[in-house]
C-alpha cells in the first residue's frame, strides 16, 4: 500500500483510473499443467478489473498433486472434427473416432493416418 494513505482513499483513487477490485470466496484453487497439478487450500483471491483486463491475485496453502492417468487423458473430440476427417477420407463414423482418438485429436494426423491405412 501507499504510505499515508488509507484504504478507502485508495480504493477512490483505484476506482478514478477504472480499476475495479473484487474479493473471491473460495475453498480451494487447482491450476492444472502438463504434469502436476497445483492445488492451493484456504486461497485469498483478488479479482482486478482494469480496463477489461481481468487478472487474479492469490495467496495460501500450496500443495502439489501428480495427474491422474484418468485427467491426462481427457479428449473433447466434436461432431465437426468426425465430419471432417470423415469427409475428407470418405471412412465411417467409427474409423473417424478412431483414428482422432489414436492421434490424440489432431485432425490433420487422423486424416493422414486414414489414407496411409487405405494405401496398404
Amino acid at each position: 500500500m501507499m504510505p499515508n494513505m488509507n484504504p478507502r482513499q485508495m480504493q477512490q483513487m483505484m476506482k478514478k483510473m477504472g480499476i475495479q477490485q473484487e474479493d473471491i470466496d473460495a475453498e480451494q484453487v487447482i491450476i492444472v499443467c502438463s504434469d502436476r497439478k497445483i492445488v492451493i487450500s484456504n486461497p485469498s483471491i483478488q479479482k482486478v478489473n482494469m480496463s477489461g483486463n481481468k487478472s487474479y491475485q492469490i495467496s495460501g496453502d500450496e500443495s502439489i498433486e501428480p495427474l491422474d492417468s484418468e485427467e491426462e487423458e481427457v479428449l473433447e473430440l466434436t461432431e465437426e472434427d468426425i465430419a471432417t476427417v470423415m469427409s475428407q477420407t470418405n471412412c465411417s463414423e467409427k474409423e473417424a473416432l478412431q483414428a482422432l482418438e489414436d492421434t490424440n485429436g489432431n485432425i490433420a494426423e487422423a486424416i493422414i493416418l486414414l489414407i496411409a491405412e487405405k494405401d496398404e
